[in-house]
């Protein structure tokens, strides 16, 4: 309850910001590719669903901040062979609020860098027999904190193509090991989005 009534006011904010004054915004659709460091599962094999709404503002003419409220789909999966046809998903689902500077390179083109905190509202995990009880799942944390990187390229004026990349700094949840080594003891969302930026206001 208490993360929906958060979402719902983010949401209302980011609208009344978004129409006020100096202030650009407009709606977010995308894909992530996505994996989790520290499995046993190599590669950007768990396709998701990005969706939600963003605002921006100019600092100077070179350079603008933006937040965004998005839905984001992430986790991991298992490429499956014929050699190897065990089946393993996992399907985390967060609300994400990514804050972020970027810095335009030309009329068309920007680089970007920011911090992503996300709220953790779904967690499923899968394999050939189904979905795990939750009893035999290993809890995930409810806040991930993710760095991350990218570059704007404007098609139109009201219409620009969003590619980043970010690997969480706080663990999604510990393994059942013990190490002296903070990367090697937890699991860290990995993801890759594209995106395209709608501007509905100017």
């Amino acid at each position: 309850m208490t993360k929906k009534l958060f979402a719902s006011t983010m949401f209302l904010l980011i609208v009344n910001v978004a129409f006020a004054q100096r202030f650009d915004g407009g709606a977010i659709v995308g894909y992530n590719a996505s994996q989790v460091e520290g499995d046993t599962y190599k590669g950007y094999h768990k396709p998701g669903v990005v969706a939600g709404f963003y605002v921006e503002t100019d600092i100077v003419p070179a350079i603008f901040a933006a937040f965004e409220i998005k839905y984001s789909q992430k986790g991991a999966r298992k490429k499956v062979t014929t050699k190897d046809p065990e089946k393993y998903i996992m399907r985390l689902s967060y609300i994400d609020l990514p804050v972020y500077m970027a810095f335009r390179t030309n009329d068309r083109g920007s680089i970007l860098a920011g911090l992503s905190t996300g709220f953790l509202i779904g967690a499923k995990e899968f394999d050939n027999y189904g979905e795990f009880a939750i009893e035999d799942q290993n809890a995930f944390n409810t806040i991930d904190l993710k760095p991350f990187v990218g570059f704007q390229f404007d098609f139109l004026d009201n219409l620009k193509a969003d590619l980043r990349m970010g690997l969480s700094v706080l663990p999604i949840r510990g393994k059942p090991v013990n190490t002296n080594y903070y990367w090697q003891n937890n699991q860290f969302n990995n993801v890759i989005t594209l995106a395209l930026y709608y501007q509905i206001s100017r």
